[in-house]
């Protein structure tokens, strides 16, 4: 992990098509910019979070999927 000091309207670059500036510093946190190429999805740490604990939830579970087949087949005989 690479640890930098930045100051308001100070930037860093990563690689050479993304910017990130300061824009301001407050005590409640920090407002950044970040100029990127439109391809380049930036999220939030927490929704990406939530957006996988939300795939996990919508996976079926096996167990429950083969129990439900057994109870089908129960039905139909």
């Amino acid at each position: 992990m690479l640890i930098l000091r930045r100051k308001k309207n100070e930037s860093l670059l990563i690689g050479d098509n993304i910017r990130i500036t300061v824009i301001d510093c407050g005590g409640d946190g920090v407002r950044l910019a970040i100029d990127a190429p439109k391809q380049i999805s930036i999220l939030r740490e927490e929704l990406s979070e939530a957006e996988q604990s939300n795939k996990i939830a919508l996976a079926p579970n096996m167990d429950s999927v083969l129990a439900l087949q057994s109870i089908l087949k129960q039905k139909k005989n």
